[in-house]
C-alpha cells in the first residue's frame, strides 16, 4: 500500500516574521511515497493577546515568568501545575506553581536535579534529570507527599553532553518510555568534522538513539530491565502517547551540517533546509533509520547520509519506517501534546500542538520557528497540514531572523478546563491559552 504524503513549503509570514509549514503523512516501511502539491496552509495566529498572536477567539495570557529554564510542563486534574527546570534554581528543579486570578505563583520547589521530563500519571507526578527518573506519589489534593524522597524508578542512563535530556511519558499499561538522545550528530568517526564518515554499525544506538519503555511502578531499574522500543532516532525532545491510535508518538530533531562537513555534495541552502524535522507514530521494534538515512521533505523521500555512502541523490533503504508527518527544517520540536479537551472547537480535539524551540543553523537562510503549530489529525493519524497556532514569542520579525528570540516555547500541558498552557525557557514564562465561544 503507497503513502500518501502532502508536501510542505516554506514561505513568509509577515506579521511576526516567522514561517508557515505543511505536512507529510504515512509509516508504512517501503519505497518512495506518492507526493501532493498543495498551497501553504496560512496562518491562524492572527489575534494579539498576551504579548504573541493566536487565533481568533482565543486569549492568551502571560501568568508566570522568570521561573528558570522552565522545560516541560505537567497540570493536575485540580489545576496544580508542575514545572521543571533544565537547571535547579535556588536548588530546586521542579516547581509548583498555584493559579489565581490569571496570575500563577510558586507555591514550592523540590527535586535538586535539573532536566526536562515531568508527566502525572495515576497518583505520581514522574520527572527526569539527565540520567534518571524519578516519581513521587501525590495525594488526594495532588500535592506531593514527600518531595525530599522521590522513587528512583530509572538509572544510570548514558549523558554524554549532547542531546542528554531524557523526555518521557507513560501510556495506559503501565510502560514509561524514555528518550535518550543520540551523543553525536550523524555518528562520525570524529563528530562533526568535515569529510568523517560514519562509524560502521553505528555503536551509538546501543545505548542511545532511540526509546527505551520500562515499568512506570518498578523502582531502581537499568538498562537490562528496559527494552529498546524504537530506535533510529538522532533526538527526541517531544512525545506523547496518542490515546486514539493507542500508540507512541515522537518528534526527531533532524540531523545539521550536510554542506558544513560535505560542501560538494550539498549547498547551503540544502543545508539550511534539510533534513525535515519529524514526527513518527512508532510500534515496538521500529527503526527510523538515524544515522543512515535522513528525510528530505522536498522529495518526500528518506536519502542515504553522506556519512554512509550517499550523495544528496542516493535514497535510503527501505526498510526504514517514513515520517507519519513532517516539517521545514532544524526548527526543533520541543514540546508535542494531542489535545483532548472540550473548550477549544471541535477541530482541535485529538490534534497535536507542537512547540518548535526555533532554529540556529539555518544561516545564510534566515532563521525560523519559535511557534506553537497545530497538527490536524483524524482517526489517530495526521490529516493535512499544520498551522501556525501561537506565534510572537521572538519578539520581532528581526529577532526571528538573526535567532536572537526574547521567548522560545518548549513545552506543552492541558488543563482541567481544557486549556493549553505553554513553556518558555528563555523568560521562564508560562503561557495559558483559552477559548470563549
Amino acid at each position: 500500500m503507497k503513502n500518501t504524503l502532502v508536501k510542505f513549503t516554506l514561505s513568509a509570514f509577515a506579521i511576526a516574521g516567522t514561517m508557515l509549514l505543511g505536512a507529510c503523512t504515512g509509516n508504512k516501511p517501503g519505497g518512495t511515497a506518492d507526493s501532493t502539491v498543495s498551497d501553504t496552509t496560512k496562518s491562524s495566529a492572527t489575534t494579539p493577546s498576551g504579548g504573541i498572536l493566536v487565533p481568533e477567539g482565543f486569549t492568551a495570557s502571560l501568568i508566570a515568568e522568570d521561573l528558570g529554564g522552565a522545560r516541560h510542563i505537567a497540570v493536575t486534574p485540580t489545576g496544580e501545575i508542575f514545572v521543571k527546570l533544565s537547571r535547579p534554581k535556588d536548588g530546586k528543579g521542579i516547581l509548583e506553581l498555584t493559579e489565581a486570578n490569571g496570575k500563577a505563583s510558586v507555591k514550592t520547589g523540590f527535586g535538586d536535579f535539573g532536566g526536562t521530563g515531568i508527566t502525572i500519571k495515576n497518583g505520581y507526578l514522574y520527572a527526569s534529570s539527565n540520567e534518571d527518573v524519578y516519581r513521587y506519589k501525590l495525594n488526594d489534593k495532588n500535592e506531593v507527599v514527600d518531595p525530599a524522597k522521590p522513587e528512583v524508578i530509572i538509572k544510570g542512563l548514558i549523558n554524554r553532553n549532547q542531546h542528554e535530556s531524557k523526555s518521557i511519558v507513560l501510556d495506559d499499561a503501565g510502560n514509561i518510555y524514555v528518550n535518550i538522545g543520540a551523543y553525536s550528530n550523524s555518528c562520525q568517526i570524529k563528530d562533526r568534522e568535515k569529510g568523517s564518515l560514519g562509524k560502521p554499525g553505528c555503536p551509538i544506538l546501543d545505548s542511545a538513539g532511540g526509546i527505551w519503555k520500562f515499568k512506570a511502578d518498578k523502582a531502581n531499574q537499568t538498562y537490562k530491565d528496559g527494552v529498546r522500543y524504537a530506535t533510529g532516532l538522532r533526538n527526541v525532545v517531544g512525545l506523547d502517547w496518542n490515546k486514539q491510535a493507542n500508540q507512541l508518538f515522537v518528534m526527531q530533531h533532524g540531523r545539521d551540517g550536510l554542506h558544513d562537513l560535505f560542501p560538494e555534495m550539498y549547498t547551503t541552502k540544502q543545508q539550511a533546509e534539510l533534513p525535515a524535522e519529524c514526527m513518527y507514530a512508532l510500534k515496538q521494534g521500529d527503526n527510523a533509520g538515524w544515522p543512515y538515512i535522513y528525510y528530505d521533505g522536498e522529495q518526500n523521500k528518506k536519502m542515504l547520509a553522506p556519512e554512509y555512502g550517499g550523495d544528496g541523490k542516493k535514497e535510503g533503504d527501505s526498510k526504514f519506517i517514513n515520517p507519519v508527518a513532517a516539517y521545514p527544517g532544524h526548527l526543533a520540536p520541543n514540546g508535542l501534546l494531542f489535545y483532548t479537551g472540550d473548550q477549544f472547537p471541535e477541530k482541535y480535539k485529538n490534534g497535536a500542538f507542537i512547540a518548535f524551540h526555533g532554529s540556529w543553523n539555518r544561516a545564510p537562510e534566515p532563521q525560523a520557528g519559535y511557534f506553537v503549530v497545530f497538527q490536524p489529525f483524524k482517526d489517530g493519524k495526521p490529516d493535512g497540514k499544520g498551522e501556525v497556532f501561537a506565534d510572537g514569542f521572538s519578539g520581532s520579525a528581526e529577532n526571528t531572523a538573526k535567532g536572537s528570540a526574547v521567548r522560545r516555547p518548549c513545552g506543552l500541558a492541558q488543563g482541567p478546563d481544557g486549556s493549553l498552557y505553554i513553556t518558555d525557557d528563555v523568560k521562564g514564562s508560562v503561557y495559558k491559552i483559552s477559548y470563549k465561544k
